[in-house]
């Protein structure tokens, strides 16, 4: 005897209390899926990666986006539920990430791409049928949305947009060339020493006891832009 879906639903249901297949729910996921997974690839690896190079930067944020896309949409958009997904991943953070000095550009991604997530998971619509109207977000207004984000991500990697210069600070070791008149010496010497061409600098903390200054230095460098470790002070624990 030839069951249909129907019937196969209500035995798989009454049996084990899951259905065999909701065809309206698995292409909505499907769909949101497969939006969610080209916008997070595309701003992870084509906006993010090009300048910062860190492929384990970028296995998180795509394995992380699609964790809490998958984990916020089976939890049927139930704020209590989605609430407690999002608090799961926060306590993780919390524990994993406080070890670790994330810079900032690292940690705006990772929030931006967990904003796609759940936008893309939450964004659904559910038929009234007693009122017979649709209520939710349309494909649409989802697309729309990611566009948005896309279009962000890109303009603010623009170098055209924001032509800001690399800055970093140094512990300079000759404190008889921080005098104003001899400013040109002491750039000729940065520049000699870190091969940099410095466009303009700042005087900072002056230890007489140790002859040492910090001085902020300024210069243009595509590859320094986003560098990854400019804000550390000490090497990384081996692991």
């Amino acid at each position: 005897m030839s069951l249909n879906i129907e019937e196969l639903n209500q035995l798989f249901g009454q049996t084990i209390g899951m259905t065999l297949i909701d065809t309206s729910s698995l292409l909505s996921l499907l769909i949101r899926f497969v939006i969610t997974t080209v916008v997070v690839g595309l701003i992870a690896r084509g906006f993010y990666y090009p300048k910062s190079r860190r492929r384990d930067y970028m296995f998180i944020f795509i394995i992380m986006s699609m964790s809490i896309f998958l984990l916020v949409s089976f939890m049927g958009g139930d704020s209590m539920h989605t609430g407690a997904a999002l608090g799961l991943f926060a306590i993780f953070g919390i524990i994993r990430y406080r070890t670790e000095a994330i810079p900032i550009r690292e940690m705006t991604y990772l929030f931006m791409l967990v904003a796609v997530s759940v936008v893309n998971a939450l964004s659904k619509a559910e038929y009234h049928p007693k009122s017979d109207y649709w209520e939710g977000i349309g494909i649409v207004t989802v697309i729309l949305a990611n566009l948005i984000f896309i279009g962000l991500a890109a303009l603010f990697e623009s170098s055209k947009l924001l032509n800001e210069h690399c800055s970093k600070y140094i512990k300079y070791d000759n404190v008889n060339l921080v005098h104003p008149e001899k400013r040109q010496e002491l750039i000729a010497d940065l520049e000699k020493r870190t091969g940099l061409k410095i466009l303009s600098i700042e005087v900072g903390t002056i230890d007489f006891l140790k002859d040492s200054v910090i001085v902020r230095i300024y210069y243009d460098e595509d590859m320094d832009r986003t560098s990854s470790i400019e804000g550390m002070g000490r090497l990384p624990k081996l692991k």
